[in-house]
């Protein structure tokens, strides 16, 4: 059974859906009260709390490691809320919306989450020779170790809900609910860019910058209808955010920690940005596509999807 059609395992009715995403934007809320509590305790005052709100908790003196663990717990009540409605809501074992192999193929998130490493590390040493002068060494043994433990602990999770609920939950949704593939590809990969929209990074190099979100959107879309799962994206997304926090910070961008660099340069878009676009993403497609032998492209993004003859349930 492919992917998509996983979901006719399970409660699909368009308002299954509906009151699962409430629910869920429910539980993230209650996720951000650590953060907003603590930036109410720093400031002292709901006025001067609502303008610290108004540009970045970092202005308030919150120590960096703590902001990214507050900033990141809202994701795991996102998780956890998500896991709770598909199975009282959707009555679907969380597997399903994950792979359509017998179990979650842990080899391919692996494999993945080390080939973006290697590349994000490998991008970063071209452009440190390239620009020189923008980068300031920053290393501080404490705060570093805290780093890599908040990243290591909690990136993973706050990848992984993004990657379940877009590309697992919301895929399958709009699949079955519009019974087109390309349907669920574009909806999931606009919206996952979109919602980006308010990361300081589109404040400081406008909005062109949200191409690069919804290309990667994309990507991740692609690669998970073509792999039947969404274990290689699940892996690229962590190597990619965790390789953020570890290894170059700036003072506007949406991960502000204590890296091993920090990138003085003024915020502007340049050629190191768009190279994943035309040149990465499409090698790591290939790449993808002969490692894991995908066929029947036209069928699996283009196709219609149609509810099995038989649904086998899973009692496990």
């Amino acid at each position: 059974m492919n992917f998509i059609a996983q979901a006719f395992k399970g409660k699909i009715k368009w308002y299954h859906y509906f009151i699962t995403a409430i629910l869920v934007f429910i539980i993230i809320q209650i996720g951000i009260l650590p953060l907003l509590l603590t930036a109410f305790i720093k400031t002292g005052s709901a006025y001067n709390f609502q303008e610290a709100a108004a540009t970045t908790f970092m202005n308030i003196g919150i120590n960096t490691n703590l902001y990214l663990a507050l900033m990141l717990i809202p994701f795991v009540f996102g998780l956890a809320g998500l896991f709770l409605c598909l199975k009282t809501i959707h009555n679907l074992n969380i597997k399903y919306i994950i792979t359509a192999r017998k179990h979650v193929d842990w080899q391919r998130i692996f494999y993945a989450f080390g080939l973006w490493f290697v590349i994000a590390v490998f991008f970063l040493i071209i452009d440190y020779f390239v620009y020189p002068t923008h980068y300031e060494f920053n290393f501080k043994p404490i705060p570093f170790a805290l780093l890599v433990l908040v990243s290591v602990l909690l990136i993973p999770l706050q990848t992984s809900f993004e990657e379940i609920f877009f590309r697992g939950y919301l895929m399958q949704a709009f699949g079955v609910l519009t019974k087109k593939r390309i349907v669920a590809l574009v909806i999931t990969s606009v919206v996952f860019g979109l919602l980006h929209g308010s990361n300081p990074e589109v404040a400081q190099l406008g909005k062109i910058i949200l191409v690069y979100y919804v290309a990667t959107g994309f990507l991740f879309g692609i690669i998970t209808l073509m792999d039947e799962g969404i274990e290689l994206s699940i892996g690229l997304h962590a190597a990619n955010n965790i390789a953020a926090a570890l290894f170059v910070t700036t003072n506007w961008t949406v991960f502000q920690t204590d890296a091993l660099f920090f990138d003085n340069s003024e915020p502007q878009l340049n050629w190191m940005m768009f190279i994943p676009l035309f040149v990465v993403y499409p090698i790591l497609l290939w790449w993808f596509s002969k490692k894991y032998d995908w066929k029947n492209w036209k069928q699996k993004l283009l196709g219609s999807v149609e509810r099995p003859t038989k649904i086998i349930q899973d009692l496990n």
